[in-house]
């Protein structure tokens, strides 16, 4: 069972996914994460990336965030973050996209998205094959001085160099490398909060959007 820890959201229970390839961030580790990024949420705009069930988006708006775009490719984790979403009442500041990361990062940077907080939990296979920072460096959805986390298992190395890891928490099996975004290095210098009244987009009413959905054998968030 997962819960929101805290904030406006406290307490509600979010829908499990299905599957044994989805692994929910432990409430030790996402309150742990959100002790680090409290000062940056009130107003944000966040990218949940690899979202699973969307407990880290929704922790994140239920502590203060304006506006969290959801992404998985996985049709029963996007079920599971819709539902999700309903049980806290989100929807009018939840967008929940059903695609392929690199995809959706390519698809908001042509709306001219960008993002205050993106928070990464890719499944740990991903992270040996795929870079998903060269992504958001390419495209330049992360504003200037905002921050990425991501989320990796102890005994895998991400590539680094996209951008400056700036610190790095070791949590059990867990660990946070948190990245962020030299100011002016990226495009769009609107404050917090902007971006969620120039082109975010609307949330997908099909649920045939995407790719097909990933093996179960596949480690996931």
């Amino acid at each position: 069972m997962i819960r929101i820890i805290t904030g406006s959201y406290k307490g509600r229970r979010l829908k499990m996914v299905p599957s044994l390839s989805v692994r929910p961030m432990q409430d030790k580790v996402r309150g742990a994460l959100f002790n680090i990024v409290r000062d940056r949420l009130k107003g944000s705009v966040c990218l949940d990336g690899f979202s699973g069930t969307g407990s880290v988006g929704l922790e994140a708006l239920s502590r203060g965030a304006d506006r969290v775009v959801f992404v998985d490719e996985f049709y029963p984790s996007v079920k599971a973050i819709r539902l999700n979403v309903a049980k806290c009442g989100a929807e009018e500041k939840a967008v929940v996209l059903h695609r392929e990361f690199n995809r959706a990062v390519i698809d908001l940077a042509k709306k001219g998205v960008r993002f205050d907080l993106i928070f990464l939990d890719p499944p740990y296979r991903l992270l040996e094959e795929r870079n998903p920072l060269r992504v958001i460096r390419k495209r330049g959805i992360l504003k200037p001085g905002g921050l990425i986390v991501l989320r990796h298992y102890f005994k895998i190395k991400p590539k680094l160099g996209d951008f400056k890891l700036e610190r790095r928490v070791a949590l059990g099996d867990d660990i946070l490398c948190l990245f962020v975004s030299p100011a002016g290095e990226s495009g769009g210098e609107s404050g917090p909060g902007e971006p969620a009244e120039t082109g975010l987009p609307a949330a997908p009413r099909s649920p045939k959007m995407g790719r097909p959905r990933q093996k179960d054998t596949e480690t996931r968030p």
